[in-house]
């Protein structure tokens, strides 16, 4: 029987995946893969890699989605998702209630070095900053208790300290076992994972903290600030590194 109930809500270009596996590797916990994608890919019309895949494998209903979610993990005594802003920002907010809410932040200066690799002009909706906060803000102002924030280099230049707290904060011990993992896949990544999970699959644990050099164009300049407007925000509330 289900007795708690995460969600993680990440933007583009962090360590979400990562963050799964490490849930992964708890014995009481089942890990689900952004099961709301198709969901968002069917409202918006994006077209994403495996576009039609990922619209075929999954229900394109949210409350449906989350009602097979709470039945396939009913063995389990902690259900989390790996959610994506972006994904979120489209939901029925009542849907958010009841879980314990991880919010998963990054600087967005590596976020948009990273990002324009594969999208060279992104907008701000792109970067999912603007949404994860509006989440935040919903989250914390109606539901409580406060959301759980975890910065990735924070997450990366001590792993364990701030597991353990992120753990302690949403109700459930930390296991040590989720600080590594066998390389390769997990049966629980969803069917986009070819397209997006190689470095994540050739890693077995949180790999150590590299400070990123790259500069921002100057034409992305504005939408820096922009996104940094949202992520220093949510940074006041986040777990640091011990």
């Amino acid at each position: 029987m289900i007795s708690k109930r995460i969600n993680l809500c990440s933007g583009p270009r962090n360590i979400s995946t990562a963050l799964m596996y490490s849930f992964a590797q708890r014995e009481d916990t089942k890990v689900f893969d952004e099961p709301f994608y198709a969901f968002y890919l069917d409202k918006t019309g994006k077209e994403h890699p495996g576009r039609e895949e990922v619209l075929k494998a999954q229900n394109h209903d949210p409350q449906k989605v989350l009602e097979e979610l709470l039945s396939e993990a009913a063995d389990k005594p902690v259900l989390f998702i790996k959610n994506m802003a972006h994904h979120m920002s489209l939901l029925d907010k009542n849907l958010l209630a009841g879980f314990a809410h991880i919010f998963l932040i990054r600087d967005p200066k590596e976020m948009l070095t990273s990002f324009i690799k594969t999208i060279p002009n992104p907008t701000l909706r792109d970067t999912a900053y603007k949404e994860q906060y509006e989440i935040f803000s919903y989250v914390k102002g109606e539901l409580g208790p406060e959301p759980v924030v975890i910065d990735a280099r924070e997450l990366l230049l001590n792993p364990e300290p701030v597991l353990s707290e992120a753990c302690k904060r949403v109700g459930i011990v930390f296991d040590p076992a989720m600080l590594s993992w066998g390389k390769g896949p997990i049966p629980e990544d969803g069917v986009w994972a070819k397209y997006w999970y190689d470095s994540v699959h050739q890693s077995t644990g949180f790999d150590p903290y590299k400070p990123k050099n790259e500069e921002v164009p100057d034409h992305l300049k504005g939408l820096l600030e922009e996104c940094c407007f949202y992520y220093e925000k949510m940074f006041e509330y986040a777990i640091k590194a011990i």
